[in-house]
């Protein structure tokens, strides 16, 4: 049976993937975006309003700009330089936003209850469980327990991706006819992706093991 979904939606990859993934299997009633002062939020999020207009659904920006004030982050504006290298290198701990999943889904929980929601959809996946604590399936289970308990309605926390990489997201998405060209990973957040911070790392990575052309353009 379809549920009523929020889509927590960066306008990356592995979130427009579950954007459009819900589309599928659920009732989306809404898009949640968040700009917290990461570098690359004004790259990022003109592509989650522009594929949540394309499918007819609200967008909902939320300013949190709070987190780059009191957070230390390399991924944040006044942060460090962001690190080069592979995704799972131990340098890229210095990309983490301190509990930025608990955070957003508080707000997220809150927010799909108002509009009483039955689910919360989070595209954390497992590519993301070697450097992110809020991204593992412990984690997950924790918040989705939480979540339950702290509304009504006993809202769901879904996170459809949490055992699978990003390879296997493309591929989904390209099932679902997803545009990655209008999508934005690169943490640096100039003019192109820069092709050698983490995330652009990994990007390149998923589309060549998905055997895939990258419609990416890298400085």
């Amino acid at each position: 049976m379809k549920q009523k979904v929020i889509v927590l939606l960066s306008g990356g990859m592995d979130s427009v993937t579950a954007l459009y993934h819900a589309v599928k299997n659920h009732e989306v009633v809404g898009g949640l975006s968040f700009v917290y002062g990461a570098k690359h939020n004004h790259k990022e999020i003109p592509f989650a309003q522009l594929h949540c207009q394309q499918l007819g659904i609200s967008h909902q920006t939320v300013e949190a700009k709070f987190i780059a004030n009191l957070f230390n982050s390399s991924l944040l504006i006044g942060g460090e330089a962001i690190p080069e290298g592979h995704y799972a290198d131990e340098v890229m701990k210095k990309t983490v936003v301190p509990f930025r999943n608990g955070i957003m889904l508080s707000i997220a929980a809150g927010y799909a209850a108002s509009l009483e929601a039955d689910g919360v959809v989070i595209a954390a996946h497992s590519g993301d469980h070697a450097i992110y604590p809020d991204c593992r399936t412990d984690f997950m289970n924790a918040m989705s327990e939480a979540i339950r308990l702290g509304t009504y309605k006993g809202i769901k926390l879904l996170a459809p991706f949490v055992d699978i990489d990003k390879t296997e997201i493309v591929r989904i998405g390209m099932q679902l006819n997803v545009n990655y060209a209008a999508t934005w990973s690169c943490y640096n957040g100039r003019d192109l992706h820069c092709g050698v911070c983490g995330t652009c790392v990994e990007r390149k990575e998923a589309f060549e093991l998905a055997g895939i052309v990258d419609p990416t353009t890298y400085e």
